[in-house]
């Protein structure tokens, strides 16, 4: 499996900006497929972003798009998740994770049972 680390959350207020990071552990990611996922309180784990490693191509969920961009640094082996205009219902635990094959991202990121490596999370929180 592959080892993942997350960073990046924090407090803010709403319309501000925040962005994660997650490093992986494994020297390639080929054809593997990232993915951003957030969980808050009572609530069950959503996709909230996915790409695929191999073209670099993303989904973003109906609810983040066109405030979020997932972007991929290959030298660092690290993704990003840009969070702009922020909602207080944005607030959540916001883990990283991949699997190592590729498909299509819309289905995937529904998934989170599809991908075997996670990070440990980081809270985001925003005020209102």
């Amino acid at each position: 499996q592959v080892q993942l680390v997350e960073s990046g959350g924090g407090l803010v207020q709403s319309g501000g900006s925040l962005r994660l990071s997650c490093t992986a552990s494994r020297a390639t990611l080929g054809y593997y497929t990232i993915g951003w996922f957030r969980q808050a309180p009572g609530k069950e784990r959503e996709g909230v972003s996915c790409l695929s490693y191999s073209d670099g191509s993303t989904y973003y969920a109906d609810s983040v798009n066109g405030r979020f961009t997932m972007s991929r640094d290959n030298a660092r082996k690290t993704v990003y998740l840009q969070m702009n205009s922020l909602k207080p219902e944005d607030t959540a635990v916001y883990y990283c994770a991949t699997r190592p094959t590729t498909g299509r991202l819309d289905q995937l990121c529904n998934e989170p049972d599809f991908f075997p490596s996670w990070g440990q999370g980081t809270q985001v929180t925003v005020s209102s």
